[in-house]
């Protein structure tokens, strides 16, 4: 398990640069997406036309993950953004789709008090790969009008030490700020950090 981190953690710090450039286009329209829910049901992105909606692509085994969730960041952000009127869809790229697997990723954010508006499995990796996700954490963020305005890592300290939040910009909490109040988002590409996706092979 140990040597598995390792090398998940090599591969998400090599993917920063490239991420950048990798990632759905800012000012593009977002892909439109479909999938089963932690839940059972069905979840689109088409559910949350006309709002803005944060997209996370997230792994509760990623160490970068745990320093987010762990020390409470990530899920005090989603409820800053939901209590704004703002959809949050956390995304689980190559995760055990079958009931136990949702089952236990429900506890898994309960545990950690996590508050998305709705939780997609994308078991097979097609929509990851439609927005060219590369880590874990890696957000978007979506208009209104369906365009990608933020794209890249949840804050500006690329560590798994959860000491370095608090001296941390946090970039989506930035650019939902700056969006809510009719001003252009003022870094509108970041690097992402973290581990990388787990794409299922072939996918």
């Amino acid at each position: 398990m140990k040597r598995h981190w390792q090398t998940a953690l090599v591969l998400g710090a090599s993917l920063f640069s490239a991420g950048a450039m990798a990632q759905a286009g800012v000012g593009q329209p977002a892909p439109a997406f479909s999938g089963v829910g932690a839940d059972g049901k069905p979840v689109a992105l088409g559910d949350f036309k006309g709002k803005y909606v944060v997209l996370e692509w997230t792994n509760p085994e990623c160490p970068f993950v745990k320093k987010h969730y762990d020390s409470g960041n990530l899920p005090a952000t989603q409820k800053a953004a939901t209590a704004k009127g703002v959809a949050w869809v956390s995304i689980q790229t190559g995760a055990d789709g079958s009931a136990k697997g949702r089952a236990d990723l429900q506890a898994w954010q309960a545990a950690k008090q996590s508050a998305p508006t709705a939780t997609v499995i994308d078991a097979d990796g097609h929509i990851g790969r439609s927005y060219r996700a590369v880590t874990t954490p890696h957000l978007y963020i979506v208009d209104p009008q369906g365009k990608v305005i933020y794209a890249g890592g949840i804050d500006s300290k690329a560590t798994a030490n959860p000491a370095d939040i608090a001296s941390a910009t946090n970039y989506v909490n930035q650019a939902l700020g700056e969006a809510l109040a009719g001003k252009p988002v003022s870094q509108p590409v970041t690097k992402p950090y973290g581990c990388s996706v787990k794409y299922p092979a072939g996918a």
